[in-house]
């Protein structure tokens, strides 16, 4: 897998949705890329098109230009996990745990780790998905899982946030080399396109002594924890007697949250809790699909302060974000919002994440002249007007609902016309194919 590199491209005829103080000011015309920049952009009317003039010439034909999509929670190691041969209990979120997710991460080795990353960012690059914040797992081979993610991450031209599940579930031994390849990954291996967080489970799969050590490390270092919360009744349940506090509380009481910091689900989160989250200022991460799938579930979405930067994430089930905003969005209707207020949380959301990844990534665009050329072209041709009063009802009833025709990277054309560029799919797919078949048969056994 690698990169194809167009350093001098130019887009025509776009509807360019321009990011400026929380608001899209969609404007048409053409933009030229050079050496992974936008060195230009040209506005024109509708109706007076601009003609392809080269190979390099990617003709928009009228269609929506955006940001990429950020998947904020996901579980690359999951990807070969469709299939699998469950014999164990399914019928509650602890067993779906025990039957699957944690037998599978222990069967894991790099090479699987590896075609998990692979498999993970073809699914991304066709969705749009060009910035992964991922939380890994594979406790039998933990050393060098987070840089055989980040290999196949940069060599495909994507950007990613690492981390490693911590957890004290698989003895002493797997935690604390967990902790260690969290420390050392963050120490060594980051650079301007992958960095990390400190990944934790849960609270009811920690020991207060993990957390202690890795408080110790937080308060000496830059970086902020990546962990489930609260995702189900029974977490709550058994923090509560473990620790006689809340997920949150604990996690707070170590210091653990702050603004770089991520809580994935927060599905049964109190008011107390949503404090203690809102003074924190760690992000919120919804993964709605996974939740119904699971049946932990929704949020009360009225009890979060407008305040909680509220992201969007798959839970690993795939790399379909758009779907997800769109869930969201259904669900805020669902609960009782108004079309008003469900559409200022969604957009509220949008903004938080764009400001998110910016902690992460200062150069994050916003599609204005200077910006670096992360894009995507949506196969969407607004059928009425398009500005930023409508902007929002193209988005989620139109933008969202169609697929991403063309994707790139920092001047490099990851897709075009729906075609990936210079990725050899039918070796992939073999690859993938010769590795899930291993983890079939180990899990079978």
């Amino acid at each position: 897998m690698s990169k194809i590199k167009n350093q001098n491209i130019k887009i025509t005829n776009a509807w360019i949705s321009q990011i400026s103080d929380d608001s899209i000011n969609p404007i048409f015309g053409d933009i030229k890329i050079e050496d992974g920049r936008i060195t230009s952009i040209i506005e024109h009317d509708t109706g007076n098109p601009t003609l392809l003039t080269d190979e390099n010439t990617i003709d928009a034909g009228g269609r929506v230009v955006t940001i990429p999509l950020v998947n904020f929670h996901d579980h690359i190691y999951s990807r070969l996990a469709k299939g699998m041969p469950i014999s164990g209990d399914m019928s509650n979120f602890q067993n779906i745990l025990k039957s699957l997710w944690w037998k599978l991460d222990l069967d894991l080795d790099l090479d699987m780790v590896k075609a998990s990353a692979q498999m993970a960012v073809l699914e991304s690059i066709r969705n749009g998905v060009t910035y992964i914040f991922d939380h890994h797992a594979s406790p039998n081979n933990t050393k060098g899982s987070l840089s055989t993610i980040a290999e196949v991450i940069e060599d495909t031209g994507l950007r990613g946030v690492l981390c490693f599940e911590t957890s004290d579930r698989n003895g002493s031994k797997l935690s604390k080399e967990s902790i260690e390849e969290n420390q050392n990954f963050f120490l060594n291996n980051t650079n301007k396109n992958i960095k990390s967080l400190f990944g934790l489970h849960a609270s009811f799969t920690v020991e207060d002594k993990t957390l202690e050590q890795i408080s110790e490390f937080f308060n000496n270092n830059n970086i902020g924890v990546h962990v489930h919360l609260s995702e189900d009744k029974s977490d709550n349940e058994v923090s509560k007697e473990k620790f006689s506090k809340s997920p949150i509380e604990l996690f707070n009481n170590f210091g653990l949250l702050n603004r770089k910091s991520i809580v994935a689900h927060g599905i049964h989160l109190t008011k107390s809790d949503y404090t203690i989250l809102e003074n924190s200022g760690a992000a919120l991460a919804y993964n709605l699909d996974s939740n119904l799938n699971n049946s932990v579930g929704l949020p009360n979405f009225k009890m979060v302060p407008k305040s909680t930067t509220v992201l969007v994430g798959t839970d690993g089930m795939n790399a379909n974000i758009a779907r997800s905003i769109k869930q969201l969005f259904l669900q805020l209707r669902h609960s009782g919002f108004s079309f008003d207020d469900a559409f200022g949380f969604m957009i509220r959301s949008y903004f938080n994440q764009h400001k998110f990844a910016k902690q992460f990534f200062s150069d994050f665009p916003s599609l204005s002249v200077g910006d670096r050329a992360d894009l995507i072209i949506w196969d969407y041709i607004p059928p009425t007007p398009f500005n930023n009063e409508n902007f929002w009802g193209h988005y989620l009833y139109g933008i969202i609902e169609r697929p991403v025709k063309t994707v790139i990277q920092n001047g490099n054309i990851l897709m075009k016309d729906f075609n990936l560029a210079n990725i050899d799919e039918a070796e992939i797919a073999s690859k993938i194919f010769g590795q899930g078949n291993r983890l079939f048969n180990k899990f079978r056994k």
